[in-house]
């Protein structure tokens, strides 16, 4: 069922409430996503983007309700990854020969990831423009690494939308489609968990391209992206919050990561958030075991921390898996200017600690010297050590 976005424009994407997991498994949903697709029918019909593969006989069964297929003039395709894409297949099939705008490394991929289709792709980059009739054009923008290679926006003039595609998005199902109409905290906290574990790691990229975009002097009324709801009321705000979240954001927060084998490692973690709130009241601390709660809910804390400390018992000359794993997933991230410290028991070679130091440092952490590193158990001794690096990591 077509919704309407604005005058003559569309959305025509799917709801998919069952969705819990993305990008394999390494992005947990907890509140539903959507797949964004948009029907532009001015003196030309334009189709933007599609919806993911499983879907795609259902899009184009809807689609089809709505419009006649065969008058759609052409398709542009923001990004070739396969939530966008992945209807390409099932839709080309019924009007093989429909032009399909995109960026030079989208037709790569497309024809990378469906295979070579000869399809007539039409090659675009920024500041290119095509007609679409009542006075109205649509203007590519390319987005670079946001999140891949191929991924560009479109803008339609006349009635001011931004079709972000990736950018500005949640993963958040809003069935009453508008950013106005969402539970505001819900919306606020997927817009930042979706930041953080999609986008951070091209944070200096989004800074750019956000002055880029402004520099367009472009009016926009409506940001409408490839995920969760369509941003209307005050567009801009997230637009704004973007380029704050890029910019090195921290509150004043520090989280607490570990892992433990027999519980002693989980007393330290306590120890050190209790000393914390005692040096620093005002300081928020949120406390996760690695392998009992999800990743990305545990990177978005630490995306708002000034500081962490990570703790891992030694096993087999080394860190957990768990905890392993997790800081491959932290160093891919790519955080600045946030302070970290190590700590962990151990009972026969002890390791840890100096592992978790080097691979802070490596994830781009600055990690304080002090340390805690408890022989079998913590004991009095060790505890006593907790006051000078919470005031380390706090400094």
């Amino acid at each position: 069922m077509r919704k309407t976005v604005k005058n003559n424009v569309s959305w025509v994407g799917y709801m998919d409430w069952e969705l819990e997991t993305f990008h394999g498994d390494e992005y947990s949903i907890t509140n539903g996503s959507s797949q964004n697709a948009y029907l532009i029918e001015e003196e030309k019909t334009v189709l933007i983007d599609t919806v993911w593969t499983p879907h795609r006989n259902d899009f184009v069964d809807n689609l089809k309700k709505e419009i006649d297929l065969k008058k759609i003039d052409f398709i542009v395709a923001n990004h070739a990854e396969c939530d966008h894409s992945g209807s390409l297949t099932a839709l080309m099939r019924e009007i093989p020969d429909t032009p399909i705008y995109c960026t030079e490394a989208c037709v790569k991929s497309i024809e990378g990831q469906f295979g070579k289709q000869n399809w007539n792709f039409k090659v675009v980059k920024t500041g290119d423009s095509i007609e679409i009739g009542n006075g109205k054009k649509l203007i590519f923008v390319e987005m670079k690494m946001l999140h891949w290679p191929d991924s560009m926006a479109t803008y339609m003039t006349g009635d001011s939308i931004l079709f972000s595609n990736d950018a500005f998005g949640q993963h958040f199902a809003v069935e009453e489609l508008f950013a106005d109409k969402a539970n505001q905290c819900l919306l606020w906290k997927e817009a930042v968990k979706y930041f953080v574990n999609i986008l951070h790691p091209f944070a200096m990229l989004v800074a750019n391209k956000i002055k880029e975009i402004k520099n367009l002097n472009l009016p926009i009324d409506i940001i409408a992206p490839s995920h969760g709801a369509i941003w209307r009321e005050n567009p801009m705000q997230i637009v704004e919050k973007y380029a704050e979240w890029a910019n090195a954001y921290q509150e004043n927060q520090i989280t607490i990561a570990y892992d433990t084998m027999w519980e002693g490692t989980t007393k330290i973690a306590h120890k050190i958030a209790e000393e914390i709130h005692k040096q620093s009241p005002d300081t928020v601390v949120k406390v996760f075991n690695i392998s009992k709660q999800d990743k990305n809910e545990i990177m978005t804390e630490v995306f708002k921390s000034k500081a962490i400390a990570v703790g891992s018992p030694t096993e087999v000359n080394d860190v957990l898996s768990s905890v392993s794993g997790w800081l491959s997933f932290l160093k891919g991230l790519k955080f600045k200017n946030k302070k970290a410290a190590a700590f962990g028991c151990y009972g026969w070679s002890g390791e840890s600690v100096k592992i978790l130091q080097e691979r802070l440092k490596a994830a781009g952490f600055n990690v304080i010297e002090q340390n805690i590193k408890s022989l079998w158990k913590p004991t009095e001794e060790d505890f006593n050590k907790i006051p000078e690096l919470v005031k380390a990591l706090l400094v």
